[in-house]
């Protein structure tokens, strides 16, 4: 395990500068309840902390990052706050995920890091993410028809890993954002182009409309039903490698995804 989660420890959501805080070396950082930063989301915390690990040398090229649980328990984060933290920095190049064997630093430069800002705090109403959708019809349904030209094997078990993940979290009841965004991410990994995954990664879970949709268990039902089938067609098209298919299965899904929260909206303001 990397020094970093046992000497000097990052400081995640404490309002607190952790430049100016004195050395914790074994507190584990537990909070039940951390406070953000202002301006800032959980995942931006942590992907700060490991970023500053990472540029200080306490985190290596080459070094194993801790794992999902290991970070959840010292930072006080849940699981889905890790995996979308471990999404970014992969998607800015820092780190690269090696399936079933962990997460390890890369040697990449900070200059040859991702430009592109778009500051996901700021999508916090329904209407935010509504006009992200729009956004992301136009990226994610040629990422899915460049997907289904280049796509590897290893990438597409990528991306049925994460559907399985989807079904597993709804038949739990737990929260499966986590899970939809690394269908989406993976996906644009599979295009072959950086600048997807780099976008996808930036504005990681806060664009999954999912989060945002309330809805009763018989709704719930057929909403994840729906939801399901939709993804089921994206794979199916990048599966056959089907650009054309894939496309406008992503299209669908995505337009569908807009209108779906669109509906939910409107009837929680007439309920208001």
């Amino acid at each position: 395990m990397s020094a970093s989660l046992h000497g000097q420890q990052p400081v995640i959501a404490t309002g607190q500068d952790p430049r100016y805080l004195p050395a914790m070396s074994n507190a584990p950082l537990t909070s039940p309840a951390p406070l953000r930063r202002r301006g800032r989301t959980l995942a931006e915390e942590v992907v700060g902390s490991l970023t500053e690990n990472i540029q200080q040398g306490q985190l290596k090229p080459g070094d194993k990052l801790p794992t999902e649980s290991e970070i959840m328990a010292r930072l006080g984060v849940s699981r889905t706050v890790v995996r979308e933290a471990l999404s970014r920095l992969q998607a800015s190049g820092m780190v690269e995920t090696r399936h079933g064997i962990g997460t390890f630093v890369l040697n990449r430069p900070a200059e040859t890091q991702s430009p592109f800002r778009i500051d996901p705090s700021a999508i916090v109403t329904a209407m935010d993410v509504l006009a992200m959708l729009e956004f992301r019809v136009s990226l994610e349904a040629e990422a899915a028809s460049l997907a289904a030209t280049r796509r590897s094997d290893d990438q597409l078990r990528a991306i049925r890993r994460a559907l399985d993940d989807i079904k597993h979290s709804a038949l739990e009841g737990s929260d499966a954002v986590g899970a939809d965004f690394e269908f989406h991410l993976s996906i644009a990994r599979a295009t072959g182009n950086r600048y997807f995954t780099d976008i996808m990664g930036h504005l990681g879970t806060m664009v999954i409309p999912r989060s945002r949709l309330q809805v009763s268990q018989p709704e719930r039902e057929q909403y994840l039903e729906r939801v399901n089938f939709e993804h089921e067609s994206i794979y199916d098209a990048i599966e056959r490698r089907d650009p054309e298919a894939a496309k406008a299965a992503m299209r669908m899904h995505l337009t569908n995804s807009r209108e779906r929260l669109r509906k939910a909206s409107a009837m929680a303001g007439s309920a208001a």
